[in-house]
C-alpha cells in the first residue's frame, strides 16, 4: 500500500507527465483527479477506471490523500500550493512552480513554516540521455569537466504557451536550465539571448542561447527552440581527459504518446536503442557507452519515501529555487545585454 496521492489537473502534465508515473510507483497510490471539464472527465474514465474525479482540491483532500500534485495552468498554481499547505498536505509543483524566484521562496517559506513537504517536479533530471551522462561524470573518465552542451529542439510550434505567463524560457528553459545544474552544480552568472515573436496572445520568447558559468569552474551552453522546424536534441560533456556525446531522443515521452506505459514494465522502460548510444572519447580511443535506464517514477518512489520519512525528497524546493534564480538572471541577462550574477537559492 503506498502513499494516497490526488492529481489536480488532467492536462499535458497531469495526463501524460504525471498519472504514468504516478501508477508505475509501487511507493504510491493514485486516489483522485481534479478536472472540471467534461472531456477530460471522460479521458480520466478511459485510462484511469476507478479512479474518483473531484471538483476542486478541497474535494480532493476531504476525500483523504497524503499528498496532492499540482498540474495547472502556471497562473493557478500559487494559490492551489498554498491551500494544500495550508490543509497540511505534502505537495509537488509542476515546473516552474512560481514565476520567480522570490514568489518560488514564498511558497517554499509557507512549507518550512507549516512543516510540509513541498517538491518540485523537474522530472528531466531522470531523462535518460541525462542519467547516462552522469554516469560518464561519476566514472571520472572525462578527468575535470569544464564543459558542457545541452540542445533541445523540438519541432512543435502548436505547443509554444504564449503571453505573458508562457514563453520557451518558462517551458523548456526550465528542464535545461535544471539539468545543467543537476550535471554541473550552482551557478555563479549567466550570458543569455532571447529570441522574439509576436503572438495573438502577446509578445512570447520562442527560442534561447544561455551560458552558464559554474561555482565549479565549469561552464554550460543551453539552447531550445519550437519555431524553426527543427527536432533535435543534443548532450555534450569535455574534460581534461576526453569527451562524451550523445543524442538520445526523448525515449520516455516518445514511448508515451506512442500508446506505451511504465507500469508493470519498469524494468525494460525507458533505454535508448543500442544504435543511438553515446560515445565516450579519451586518449584510450573511442567507445559506445550503453545507455542507462531513465525513469520518472523514480521521483515518484523518492517522493513518497519523503513523505513516509520525513526525508527532503527528490526535488525539494531550494532545487526549483536555484533553477528560477537562474531563469531570472537569464531575463535580466538577455534584456540587458550583459552578464549578469546568480544568487544562492534561499528559503
Amino acid at each position: 500500500m503506498g502513499i494516497r496521492i490526488g492529481l489536480v489537473g488532467y492536462g499535458v502534465g497531469g495526463r501524460w507527465f504525471h498519472a504514468p508515473y504516478i501508477e508505475a510507483s509501487d511507493a504510491c497510490d493514485l486516489v483522485g483527479v481534479v478536472t472540471r471539464s467534461p472531456a477530460r472527465i471522460e479521458s480520466i474514465r478511459d485510462e484511469l477506471p476507478g479512479v474518483p474525479v473531484f471538483g476542486s482540491l478541497s474535494e480532493l483532500i476531504d476525500a483523504g490523500v497524503d499528498a496532492v500534485v499540482i498540474s495547472t495552468p502556471p497562473q493557478t498554481r500559487r494559490e492551489l500550493v498554498l491551500e494544500a499547505i495550508g490543509r497540511g498536505v505534502a505537495v509537488v509543483a509542476d515546473k516552474p512552480f512560481a514565476p520567480t524566484a522570490d514568489a518560488g521562496a514564498e511558497l517554499a517559506a509557507a512549507a518550512q513554516q507549516a512543516g510540509v513537504l513541498l517538491n518540485v517536479f523537474h522530472n528531466r533530471r531522470w531523462d535518460t540521455d541525462v542519467v547516462t551522462a552522469r554516469g560518464v561524470l561519476a566514472s571520472g573518465a572525462l578527468g575535470d569537466v569544464q564543459r558542457l552542451d545541452l540542445r533541445f529542439d523540438l519541432d512543435e510550434p502548436q505547443t509554444l504557451e504564449a503571453g505573458p505567463d508562457g514563453g520557451l524560457l518558462r517551458d523548456l528553459g526550465s528542464h535545461v536550465v535544471d539539468q545543467a545544474l543537476d550535471l554541473l552544480g550552482p551557478a555563479r552568472a549567466v550570458t543569455a539571448q532571447l529570441d522574439w515573436v509576436d503572438l495573438p496572445a502577446g509578445r512570447t520568447d520562442a527560442s534561447f542561447t544561455i551560458t552558464l558559468d559554474h561555482v565549479s569552474g565549469a561552464h554550460s551552453h543551453v539552447s531550445a527552440t519550437k519555431l524553426a522546424r527543427i527536432a533535435s536534441r543534443e548532450l555534450r560533456l569535455i574534460g581534461t581527459a576526453g569527451s562524451y556525446v550523445s543524442d538520445f531522443r526523448d525515449v520516455q515521452t516518445a514511448s508515451i504518446f506512442a500508446g506505451g506505459r511504465p507500469a508493470g514494465r519498469r524494468e525494460t522502460w525507458g533505454f535508448e536503442d543500442e544504435v543511438r548510444w553515446g560515445t565516450l572519447a579519451t586518449a584510450a580511443g573511442r567507445v559506445a557507452v550503453p545507455s542507462a535506464q531513465g525513469d520518472y517514477s523514480r521521483f515518484y518512489d523518492e517522493f513518497a519515501e519523503a513523505v513516509v520519512s520525513g526525508g527532503p525528497g527528490p526535488v525539494p524546493a531550494v532545487g526549483g529555487i536555484a533553477t528560477l534564480r537562474v531563469l531570472d538572471a537569464v531575463r535580466r541577462s538577455a534584456a540587458e545585454g550583459r552578464t549578469v550574477e546568480v544568487g544562492a537559492a534561499q528559503v
